[in-house]
């Protein structure tokens, strides 16, 4: 069940990360700038972020199966309309409502995870669904390129939507949301109210709001290269071919892959090392872009350019783990609504990103190393929330695990 529920997750991903080999491709067929250019991928996730709350409660009260047909629907329709899209305009819509598909999967994909894998599978589940989404961008990367420059535009893109059909149908047909006799409980569902006490309560919960900064500050830096300035930051100011760019563009998604098995196995044998590895991963990412974006030659060596992407590869896998804060935070009822706000902190820093990135490369005349310092900003800004937070968080975790170990507790009479 849960294979077929992340079949759609890893073709959300390949249409998501379609634009990051198409970007120079965009920028002739629309005659656009970068500023322009980034509007794409700005829109598509402002899209996606916006709906996370509402998808977390959809995902609470619907189910997975309902939701993900939503998802699957509309971000088929909407990377075809991206295919034939003639104007700027018009493509733009296109990215929106595949943005909007695109939010459905992944709340969906955990929420699934949770009704068919024991609890003490968790962290696993949600570093394997990473790694396929991964996958789909590895398919992107070496598939969809090839395609885009053997086939053309609209070919490419019509043909990849092909692929939305396939999975839409395997879930029709398939998928359930929960096994048999084991159906949630049903809770009320009243309107307005209900929406408010529901992000209310997960809100309140600390493990929700770290988890939300942990995935703001470790996400972004990989999205952002991957989505849409990797491509042109190697070919344009590192003077690569596009060919040995797509390759480093790869090692970013191998790197994430692998890294993901390994931090999934330590998380869910040793809790603790959830903080440390999250703390590392920002650091290293700052260090490493610092030295890339500093290095006093014209162009950094392949050398330093590699363990970049490999460092990016660590991003992805350090992002799930704010859901391992958020998903003990809350109870069952609550696990939709508490994923989409943690899910909304990688997605709002990296729209805040592609916008300052596409802004300062045409204010300083493209300037990478100037544009790519808005890293650094939005990062000391979750490092900062990160540290507020996890002495409240940890204390709270501590006292939800003595509370449910004294209620199994049996007294004889």
């Amino acid at each position: 069940m849960w294979s077929v529920g992340v079949s759609v997750y890893f073709v959300a991903v390949i249409f998501r990360t379609s634009l990051g080999v198409a970007g120079l491709d965009a920028a002739d067929r629309f005659h656009v700038n970068a500023s322009a250019l980034s509007t794409f991928s700005i829109l598509q996730l402002l899209v996606y972020a916006g709906m996370q709350i509402p998808v977390g409660l959809m995902v609470d009260r619907l189910g997975t199966k309902k939701v993900l047909t939503f998802g699957v629907v509309l971000f088929t329709i909407g990377q075809l309309g991206f295919a034939f899209s003639p104007t700027y305009g018009t493509a733009l819509a296109s990215r929106a409502l595949l943005g909007c598909g695109d939010a459905m999967t992944f709340i969906s994909v955990l929420r699934l995870g949770s009704r068919w894998f024991p609890a003490r599978r968790g962290p696993m589940v949600a570093q394997l669904a990473g790694l396929v989404g991964m996958a789909g961008n590895l398919v992107s990367t070496l598939v969809l390129a090839r395609l885009l420059h053997g086939v053309g535009w609209t070919a490419a893109f019509a043909g990849s939507s092909v692929a939305g059909v396939v999975v839409l149908v395997l879930m029709l047909a398939f998928l359930k949301d929960h096994p048999e006799g084991h159906a949630p409980e049903p809770f009320p569902h009243r309107g307005a109210a209900y929406v408010r006490r529901q992000i209310a309560a997960s809100w309140r919960e600390p493990g929700t709001r770290l988890g939300l900064w942990v995935h703001f500050t470790t996400q972004f830096p990989a999205m952002v290269f991957l989505l849409l300035w990797g491509l042109p930051f190697l070919v344009e100011a590192q003077g690569l071919s596009r060919a040995t760019a797509g390759e480093l563009l790869t090692l970013v998604v191998l790197s994430n892959m692998l890294i993901g098995l390994v931090y999934g196995q330590i998380v869910a044998r040793h809790h603790g090392a959830r903080l440390p590895l999250a703390l590392g991963t920002v650091l290293s990412t700052a260090l490493v872009w610092a030295a890339t974006l500093a290095y006093p030659a014209e162009h950094a060596p392949m050398w330093l350019l590699v363990v970049l992407c490999v460092v990016l590869g660590a991003c992805g896998p350090a992002s799930m783990i704010g859901f391992d804060f958020a998903r003990p935070a809350n109870p069952p009822e609550r696990q939709g609504t508490a994923s989409g706000i943690t899910n909304m902190g990688g997605f709002v820093a990296s729209m805040t990103t592609l916008f300052a990135v596409g802004v300062l490369l045409d204010a300083t005349g493209g300037s990478y190393a100037v544009a790519f310092s808005a890293v650094f900003v939005l990062q000391a800004l979750g490092l900062s929330q990160i540290l507020r937070l996890r002495k409240l968080a940890a204390r709270r975790e501590r006292e939800r695990l003595v509370a449910s170990r004294v209620a199994t507790v049996h007294v004889p009479a």
